[in-house]
């Protein structure tokens, strides 16, 4: 069974830092890619960034410049090092994983964990 576990989140002041995980476990051969998302209260869920394989990624236009998407494939972990943080960045974080290649599935789509960011003013 695919299980991604994230870690990380807390509660930080407006221009602090924190640095997300999400380990993928359970017999993986492959993640095409990886990422987080986040949602606010009251708020749809939205893309923060992703990453492949390959290390191609795309961020949403509100953190570019101030996150960092990266991830050790041997581990199948995915980071965020989220810098300058903003009151407006306080969300439900969640992992997520595209094309999740185990020896008996190819899972399309599998949200992980989530965890809690709070940016204080």
């Amino acid at each position: 069974q695919v299980r991604m576990v994230a870690s990380g989140g807390g509660l930080v002041q407006a221009g602090g830092s924190l640095r997300l995980s999400c380990t993928a476990t359970g017999n993986i051969l492959s993640i095409d890619a990886m990422g987080w998302y986040r949602q606010a209260p009251g708020k749809p869920r939205d893309l923060v960034a992703t990453i492949t394989s390959g290390g191609t990624t795309n961020y949403a236009d509100s953190v570019k410049g101030r996150f960092t998407i990266s991830r050790d494939n041997v581990k199948n972990t995915v980071y965020l090092q989220m810098r300058s943080l903003k009151p407006e960045d306080t969300a439900v974080y969640i992992c997520h994983g595209n094309g999740v290649v185990t020896p008996l599935h190819r899972i399309l789509e599998h949200w992980g964990q989530s965890t809690q960011v709070t940016v204080s003013s």
